[in-house]
């Protein structure tokens, strides 16, 4: 057989086996979307470097139009996500982040949410540093439109380093992000208003004036479920001021002992939090 010959055989096996098993593949930047008819989710990555302690990702939800899902607390109704990354390989830690949500009003209430499309910055710790790390992920979820229905998503996505095409989404997602401040730089103070068995609560805060300004309130775990704070509209200038009841603690705790709360204020695109204590 000439050598010719030879050469040719050789590419058409290569050939036959790139059509059976593919050929080799980059390292993905995002994985499968698992989709049903109402959402979607899958993993992205960012870009990453060798040198990075952590690593960049994100957990991207669409959304049907007229569809939501939830922020993690999500007001008079719904569900917050639940994600579970104990499957995955070479993982120390994976901190799910939350942008800055949307205040939703309609006939149930008021809601803390999402629509159209979501991505959740994931800050991923390895377990050994430099080697690639496989993110495995379950999302236990609700989406509304006027009734909600439970979802569930799946996906699997390598991280390793180098550039990504989602690292500008990504970053934007990772911008939405409140930002950690104290309530001396907000000039926020709360104080109880009446001593009944659901004390109301004034919060005041420095406000540009003439911009709208969004304010919620978490307890210090899950299982509170405080209500949205409304507006006062006689606040001051340069002020904003809100009013809740403490409505909705978990049994046995004392609406008129010191409490740690957690504010989250939104102004234009501009989101921080505060943890701050109710004397």
């Amino acid at each position: 057989m000439s050598t010719i010959h030879r050469s040719f055989c050789a590419a058409l096996v290569s050939c036959a086996v790139a059509v059976q098993f593919g050929t080799p593949a980059q390292a993905a930047d995002e994985s499968p979307w698992n989709e049903d008819v109402r959402s979607a989710v899958r993993l992205i990555a960012g870009s990453n470097k060798a040198d990075d302690a952590v690593l960049r990702a994100g957990i991207e939800v669409k959304l049907r139009p007229g569809w939501k899902t939830y922020w993690r607390y999500p007001g008079d109704s719904g569900v917050p996500p639940h994600f579970d990354f104990s499957d995955s390989e070479n993982l120390k830690n994976a901190d799910v982040l939350y942008p800055a949500p949307h205040l939703f009003t309609d006939e149930t209430g008021q809601s803390l949410g999402y629509k159209d499309t979501v991505i959740f910055p994931v800050v991923v710790s390895p377990q050994q540093a430099g080697k690639p790390v496989r993110l495995r992920m379950k999302v236990d979820y609700a989406v509304c439109e006027r009734l909600c229905v439970p979802a569930e998503g799946r996906a699997e996505l390598t991280l390793v380093t180098g550039d990504s095409k989602h690292n500008p989404a990504l970053t934007t997602a990772e911008t939405h992000v409140p930002k950690q401040v104290t309530a001396t730089q907000l000039g926020l103070t709360t104080k109880r208003v009446n001593t009944g068995a659901k004390p109301s609560v004034i919060v005041e805060l420095g406000a540009p004036t003439g911009k709208p300004v969004d304010l919620f309130v978490e307890g210090p775990t899950p299982q509170w479920a405080l209500p949205i704070p409304k507006p006062v509209k006689s606040a001051p200038a340069g002020r904003a001021q809100f009013s809740f009841d403490l409505d909705g603690l978990p049994p046995g705790v004392d609406p008129k002992s010191q409490l740690d709360l957690t504010f989250t204020v939104i102004t234009g695109d501009r989101a921080v939090e505060t943890k701050t204590h109710l004397d």
